[in-house]
């Protein structure tokens, strides 16, 4: 019954769309986009005119905004045309650098920092598709469900291919079932769909999988940016992640906190922002940890944060691909995760590169692994010198080039 609802919801969504969109390209209504979004024709056969679109960039940390930053800043490099559009208000700066070059149209509709409802998705899909046609793209490129499945309903009559990029497993969907029935009822107008890992479009049912193309987020180190992981006099544990249940730091407070009095000259430094804060606020008063372990809020800088960092723990119950594990590698961090967690066990090779737990008590079994590596500089060092060459391969510039590939093979 869902299924056939979705069905119906997404098929009246896009017939709506195309009467009302093709009764306003009649009468010529003005373009309210229009003159922000100029550019040049193509100057060359291999440049494309790319229109990335995201629900915020203003977020604060957000993986998935910086890895679209990363990305159109790729793109733009190599002599593309790229804008991004967005919800934010025009005030909202951009939480991640982009390049001058890079067209940036915040339709300013809705607050993005709260679920969507279909009054404001309605509200919104006039704008986006207005924003879009404006700039004309060879090809349309949505980042996250919340923004590319709206895009199939905003695209129609328009010929321009969409290409949805999620960050995410399914196991997001499994909470909220009206969000996977339409993401599984949108996937054939997608011209392809991009996951970050083979495991993670593994999780997507077969017929949402079979239309995705496996490219990982790139991943650099900045130079110079090399972490020390002998240390000083004090020293180091880093987390990067927003502050949400997924990503656990419930446990590695806990666990630290149990550490802390065997080691002295450690801290905790936990960078992110999110709805968890204030409880996990409550958490470290209560277990006097406060001038131990440091909220330090969102960073746009990740890179300096790796930097001055010995060690990196990731106690997530699920990842996508493992982005920040991943950065952890590239500036030489060894990691402790959790050996059930699907994207840390992807990367993570258990005395190798870093260290896998597991067991019944999450706690005690991470508190095992911070131990391990706290206690034995010259395992941090074995560690961390192995770690860059696990994630060689998802090199900037060899994604962009991924990137590029899968553009030209999908636009009309």
């Amino acid at each position: 019954m869902t299924s056939r609802l979705t069905l119906h919801i997404v098929r009246g969504l896009r017939t709506c769309a195309a009467w009302l969109f093709a009764s306003k390209d009649r009468r010529g209504v003005p373009d309210p986009c229009a003159d922000r979004l100029g550019g040049s024709p193509r100057d060359a056969r291999e440049r494309r005119r790319i229109a990335f679109a995201i629900k915020a960039m203003g977020a604060q940390g957000g993986g998935a905004e910086r890895v679209l930053a990363d990305v159109a800043n790729g793109l733009a490099a190599r002599g593309h045309s790229v804008v991004i559009v967005s919800y934010d208000r025009a005030e909202t700066p951009d939480f991640y650098a982009l390049d001058p070059a890079i067209e940036r149209v915040r339709l300013g509709v809705g607050e993005t920092h709260k679920p969507t409802g279909l009054r404001e998705t309605l509200t919104r899909l006039p704008r986006l598709r207005s924003a879009i046609k404006s700039f004309a793209p060879d090809v349309a490129v949505g980042f996250m469900h919340s923004i590319y499945i709206p895009m199939v309903a905003a695209l129609v009559g328009t010929k321009t291919p969409l290409i949805a990029s999620d960050h995410i497993v399914y196991d997001h969907f499994r909470t909220r079932p009206l969000e996977g029935a339409l993401l599984r009822v949108a996937a054939p107008w997608f011209a392809a769909m991009t996951a970050v890992s083979p495991t993670a479009r593994d999780t997507y049912p077969p017929a949402v999988a079979r239309r995705m193309r496996v490219i990982p987020n790139p991943v650099s180190a900045s130079p110079g940016a090399m972490a020390d992981t002998r240390g000083a006099v004090r020293k180091r544990v880093l987390t990067v992640g927003r502050l949400a249940e997924q990503k656990d730091q419930r446990t590695l407070i806990a666990a630290f906190a149990q550490l802390a009095s065997e080691f002295p000259d450690w801290d905790l430094r936990i960078v992110g922002e999110g709805d968890l804060r204030p409880a996990l606020e409550r958490q470290i008063a209560d277990l006097g940890m406060s001038h131990r372990i440091d909220l330090a809020g969102a960073v746009s800088d990740v890179a300096s944060e790796y930097a001055a960092a010995q060690m990196f723990a990731l106690p997530s119950s699920y990842e996508s691909f493992g982005l920040v594990t991943a950065e952890a590698f590239a500036h030489g961090l060894p990691v402790v995760g959790f050996a059930d967690c699907p994207g840390t066990n992807a990367l993570v090779v258990d005395g190798v590169n870093g260290i896998l737990v597991g067991g019944p008590d999450r706690i005690a079994a991470f508190a095992d692994g911070l131990r391990r590596l706290m206690g034995d500089a010259v395992l941090r060092v074995r560690l961390g010198d192995a770690a860059p060459a696990s994630v060689a391969e998802f090199s900037t510039e060899r994604v962009i080039v991924a990137w590029e590939g899968l553009i030209y093979s999908v636009e009309a």
